[in-house]
């Protein structure tokens, strides 16, 4: 069997909390609905079963907020290129977090807060259209 490898994106319901995410301090986040841009191209399957998990190792700023938030959906892609940075940029906006989930790019955030889950997923879905790149939906 071939591993997927992709990028792929979280759609988070969190009704408001406060969690200290690792050297951002503690961070408030407003009610809402969060998209989280991450890629796995080791394995897209285990990353996306890795944030799906309550069992694991807080490792990374997401695995922290989402200690007080729940995967609704997750949105994905097969497509080759690294497309996690471009999408991330598209959501970008003026509730977006700042220096979430990119330690490792120059981008502003890789979490970004929308009103409710449509606004969130339908953006996500433009998002991948814009940059001619198919999306699937993981079955929760």
């Amino acid at each position: 069997m071939m591993l997927m490898k992709g990028t792929y994106c979280l759609i988070i319901n969190c009704r408001g909390t406060e969690r200290r995410i690792g050297s951002l301090g503690t961070v408030r986040f407003p009610p809402g609905f969060y998209v989280y841009v991450g890629s796995g191209f080791s394995s897209l399957e285990a990353r996306i079963k890795r944030h799906l998990s309550s069992e694991k190792r807080r490792r990374w700023h997401i695995d922290h907020f989402l200690d007080g938030a729940e995967v609704e959906c997750v949105l994905y892609t097969t497509d080759k290129r690294r497309l996690e940075c471009a999408v991330s940029e598209k959501l970008h906006g003026e509730k977006s977090v700042r220096g979430f989930g990119c330690s490792d790019c120059s981008c502003k955030s890789h979490l970004h807060h929308f009103k409710n889950k449509n606004d969130a997923t339908e953006s996500v879905k433009r998002a991948f259209r814009e940059l001619g790149a198919e999306v699937h939906e993981w079955g929760i």
